[in-house]
């Protein structure tokens, strides 16, 4: 294991610096303090609910949707999510490292971040938009708790990635099967 300096205060292990850049777990969250760290990824108090905190997150989520992303078109939807879900794979994986637990039911933020992604193409759904929403949610969570599909191997994904990517998969598997129920449903009623 060989040291180096990046500046006069900072000394950065070679060997972890390597696995960091084939890993591709951002950098700089390791500056940050671990309150700071924690409390971002855990959305404050949200994760630190006993029972279902990851549910208070998808919530959360929900009403961050409708606030800021539910008039905007599909894509910039899509446009729009990608900084908060890079800052979800770096904090993320940070609180990881930080609590010593392999994606720790406490770290809400990655189910915060997704759930505008459920929702892609929402305003073209032959329901009301409570009933969407609350379809919508509902499916995020079964696939975000069961993981099929294939889901639960994006968990193996190292740092913030598996933590971020299995929860970006069980949205858009939500979107599609969303999509499917409001095809059906406009096709027989």
């Amino acid at each position: 294991m060989v040291w180096i300096s990046l500046s006069a205060s900072k000394l950065v292990c070679v060997y972890e610096l390597r696995v960091i850049m084939i890993t591709g777990q951002p950098l700089w969250p390791r500056f940050l303090p671990t309150n700071w760290v924690i409390n971002f990824a855990t959305l404050g108090p949200l994760g630190r609910v006993k029972k279902g905190p990851g549910t208070f997150g998808s919530l959360a989520g929900l009403i961050y949707f409708t606030v800021f992303f539910a008039p905007l078109s599909w894509w910039l939807v899509v446009l729009l999510s990608l900084p908060p879900l890079y800052l979800a794979v770096a904090l993320c994986g940070e609180a990881e490292f930080r609590l010593g637990q392999r994606d720790p039911g406490m770290v809400v933020l990655d189910e915060f971040v997704v759930m505008p992604l459920c929702f892609l193409g929402w305003e073209t759904l032959p329901a009301a938009p409570w009933v969407v929403f609350l379809t919508g949610f509902a499916l995020f969570r079964l696939f975000d708790v069961t993981k099929p599909l294939g889901i639960s191997r994006l968990q193996n994904l190292p740092g913030g990635w598996g933590v971020v990517l299995d929860d970006v998969a069980a949205a858009f598997a939500a979107c599609a099967s969303l999509h499917g129920v409001g095809r059906v449903y406009s096709h027989w009623f």
